[in-house]
């Protein structure tokens, strides 16, 4: 808990520090670099740096978690925490990087804010800092553990055994371990990180979800080629599509993510749109090779059949599945060859379903469609508590549902949106 001296000088200066933390972020990220040029070497990902979506997520968690401590300072964003350490967790951070981090963030502080920063100041917001840092500490340790690894030893060496073209853009890689141990089991919905040699020498990280339910030997994950037609083309998306083959080797981390199937057995709601059906189709996996009776209903969005990436194996593990139904959603109109429930043209509308009473949602895809899901489901009185989502890359939606209010509490601006 933030100190008694400390909260008021939090409270005080939190406006301020909200409306420059996303310049605080900017210079932070370019000071950091600047002394320390190997982090972009497996561990920071360029792309999300050139597109500041990072900076953008780095400034939201900041400012939600030292509102969190003034506002309800017996109670951590715990999510907010936990999906922050499963991405650390899953590139090998270090604590030891905690303090270089700290080094780096203070001194863009003084920069930005100027004569702003007294000693006072400096020194509540240093507690703020490492109250963050320590739960992550904390929360990564025990990741680390459960998973039997430390993080020099996350990652380990992948061979592909084999490379398929789901669709025009998206490409699926099955890969097994090069020494042929066991592979342990990932839960429903996890990730792993590739960690990919790029041409100019650099290692590049990029998180992409399990799509298949482990066997023991071989993962699988898909990629969406990101092409740059709005913004920066995806240096691992475009490398693994185009110059990786069957029998080359790739660095996997071990799995994690905090986004998984719940096993309360209530009846579970997919709603994706494009690449996002990705967790989706390793959830489903799992459902089917544990022969789960679960109601299942499957919404996905795409621009057409033939964009749907992953259909055939989706649908096929749907059809295992005693209790299952699926509707799908074309922009470019209303026609299918699939066995669906339901064909409907233009964008996602949960109007047009029956949803099950008292399900677990779970929502994957561009954050306006997922804005738009959640949405509905809260209009229609679905508890927030049972909406979980993934995002890919920086999360920038985390921040502002932690800063949500409480069922019944008075709204309140959130310091800065992430």
């Amino acid at each position: 808990m933030l100190s008694d001296r400390s909260r008021p000088v939090i409270e005080a200066t939190l406006p301020v520090v909200a409306d420059n933390i996303q310049e605080i972020a900017r210079r932070f990220y370019g000071h950091l670099f600047g002394a320390h040029p190997e982090l972009f070497d497996g561990v920071f990902n360029r792309g999300n740096q050139a597109t500041g979506e990072q900076q953008v997520a780095l400034a939201g968690s900041v400012a939600v978690f030292a509102g969190t401590l003034v506002k309800t300072p017996e109670q951590l964003p715990e999510q907010l925490l936990s999906r922050i350490a499963h991405k650390h967790v899953s590139l090998g951070i270090t604590p030891a990087q905690y303090d270089v981090v700290h080094e780096h963030l203070f001194w863009a502080i003084v920069d930005v804010l100027g004569d702003a920063v007294t000693p006072e100041v400096a020194a509540a917001w240093d507690e703020v800092y490492w109250l963050m840092a320590y739960a992550l500490v904390h929360q990564e340790r025990g990741l680390y553990s459960a998973r039997g690894v430390r993080p020099e030893t996350v990652w380990r060496e992948w061979e592909v055994a084999e490379k398929v073209q789901e669709t025009a853009d998206v490409v699926t890689f099955r890969v097994r371990r090069i020494d042929h141990r066991l592979v342990t089991t990932s839960l429903p919905g996890q990730y792993v990180t590739v960690q990919v040699p790029l041409p100019d020498g650099v290692r590049q990280p990029r998180q992409y979800s399990l799509t298949r339910a482990d066997d023991g030997e071989h993962r699988s994950f898909s990629v969406k080629r990101v092409r740059g037609e709005d913004g920066p083309a995806g240096e691992v998306s475009n490398h693994l599509c185009d110059h990786v083959q069957v029998g080359d080797r790739l660095t996997l981390s071990a799995p994690f993510g905090d986004v998984v199937l719940d096993d309360s057995g209530r009846p579970v709601v997919f709603a994706s749109a494009g690449i996002g059906i990705t967790p989706m189709a390793g959830m489903l996996s799992h459902l089917a090779a544990a022969r789960s009776s679960l109601p299942v209903t499957l919404l996905h969005a795409d621009l057409d059949e033939d964009a749907f990436a992953l259909r055939r194996q989706v649908l096929g593990d749907l059809r295992t599945l005693p209790d299952a139904a699926v509707h799908v959603w074309y922009e470019r109109g209303a026609e299918t060859t699939l066995p669906v429930d339901g064909v409907h043209a233009g964008t996602m509308d949960l109007d047009a379903v029956e949803l099950p009473e008292g399900a677990a949602y779970y929502l994957c895809g561009p954050l306006p469609f997922m804005r738009a899901v959640r949405s509905s489901l809260i209009d229609r009185g679905v508890p927030a508590r049972d909406v979980q989502y993934e995002v890919f890359g920086p999360d920038l939606w985390q921040a502002d549902l932690a800063s949500e209010p409480a069922p019944g509490a008075r709204a309140e601006p959130a310091g800065a949106g992430r």
